[in-house]
């Protein structure tokens, strides 16, 4: 069972002052490596189609609040009363799975104030792009360690910066246990939404993320078909192989309508997002994978002025196929609003972010992920079975 609102709202305050001091729950208890293993299984069991509608997911845990994939934000998600917290996953040098948006460093770790890494600092070609920086490949988990994360927009998250430096890049284990003992403390499993970034990519440089990413979901028991996880990528081949290795839940994301996926652009596959938008592209979707995570474009597009236009058929047409929903990135500041949910001229305001996520819950998505996690869980209650915005 979830928390209701009022518990909720009560546990809030508390939670920010926990996070600030650095509590990640990793120290907690006396727990055994075996409990660390234990696969999430504690509390009330179920797959996915027993979570919450509309689900609420930790973009990158509460990264509207602290530095994202931090140990931090991951906890200060969970204590806000997230349904599921996310993870994107990168390779080291050595083959270690580290929880990064991006395999380029710079922004997002102190990497820069090291001068023994200043040598590695080079530009390469990612899924067709031109990036300059610092790379978690060119690293090894050992080396990446001593670096400390950072806020990756402190131009519009100015108070983040705060917690500069108070975390280091985790590793996806370190999540796992991190997971399993915060569910044994909760007696309640804690869902993870993990993502393969750039997997064709890494695998031509033999670093590639499946089976690592099996074998560790394996070891911790969420491989399962009713494992408290779900599994993520834009490169649809990477959740059909993840689909032949475990059997957990898998969501294909979709970007904008006139974008490839990077493996359909290896490959020579001529279709395009919008292709798979359809109903012909959906049923393909739907033999492998249980979700679809679109850009919120592609469910209610934006005009020339940034304003919400005619809302698509997608959830529909998704629904029927027996596809779940998860489309992203609700965030509370202006500069992330449609138009007309902004208020003031300044882009780091927060806008009328209640306004923007009943839009979108109206329209019946099973999900979202949000930066902010409390206000997306509030504006939720109204929209879940026996719960009303006063209850």
């Amino acid at each position: 069972m979830t928390q209701g609102g009022a518990a909720r709202r009560t546990v809030l305050g508390a939670a920010v002052l926990a996070a600030g001091t650095g509590i990640t729950g990793l120290a907690a208890g006396t727990a055994t490596a075996a409990d660390d293993r234990s696969g999430g299984g504690h509390g009330e069991g179920g797959g996915y189609r027993d979570l919450p509608v509309p689900l609420v997911i930790g973009h990158r845990g509460a990264s509207g609040y602290r530095p994202e994939h931090t140990l931090g934000s991951y906890q200060l998600a969970l204590d806000l009363g997230a349904d599921v917290i996310e993870q994107d996953l990168v390779p080291t040098k050595d083959g270690h799975l580290v929880c990064r948006h991006e395999n380029e460093i710079g922004g997002t770790t102190d990497v820069a104030d090291h001068p023994e890494f200043a040598g590695r600092r080079t530009t390469k070609t990612v899924d067709g792009v031109s990036v300059t920086g610092w790379f978690t490949e060119d690293f090894t988990l050992a080396e990446l360690k001593t670096l400390r994360a950072k806020e990756r927009i402190p131009a519009l998250r100015q108070r983040n910066t705060l917690y500069d430096g108070h975390w280091a890049v985790p590793t996806f284990e370190e999540v796992l246990r991190w997971a399993n003992r915060e569910g044994r403390l909760r007696d309640k499993r804690v869902w993870l939404h993990v993502e393969t970034k750039h997997p064709t990519y890494f695998r031509n440089l033999g670093l590639g993320l499946e089976e690592p990413l099996a074998r560790l979901l394996r070891r911790y028991g969420r491989d399962g078909r009713d494992a408290a996880v779900f599994l993520q990528s834009f490169e649809p081949s990477s959740i059909q192989r993840l689909s032949r290795l475990v059997s957990a839940p898998r969501v294909v994301l979709l970007s904008a309508a006139n974008t490839r996926p990077w493996d359909f652009e290896t490959a020579k596959d001529p279709r395009t997002v919008a292709d798979l938008v359809k109903p012909e592209g959906l049923k393909w979707i739907a033999g492998f994978a249980q979700g679809i995570g679109p850009t919120l474009d592609l469910i209610v597009p934006r005009d020339a002025a940034g304003k919400l236009g005619t809302p698509t058929t997608l959830v529909r047409d998704a629904h029927a196929k027996g596809l779940v929903l998860h489309p992203y990135t609700a965030r509370n500041e202006n500069s992330f609003l449609p138009a007309e949910y902004r208020k003031g001229t300044d882009p780091a305001a927060y806008g009328d972010a209640f306004g923007a996520f009943k839009k979108y819950f109206e329209l019946g998505v099973d999900g979202i992920f949000t930066d902010n996690p409390d206000t997306g869980l509030l504006a939720a209650e109204a929209f879940r079975p026996g719960r009303g915005v006063n209850r």
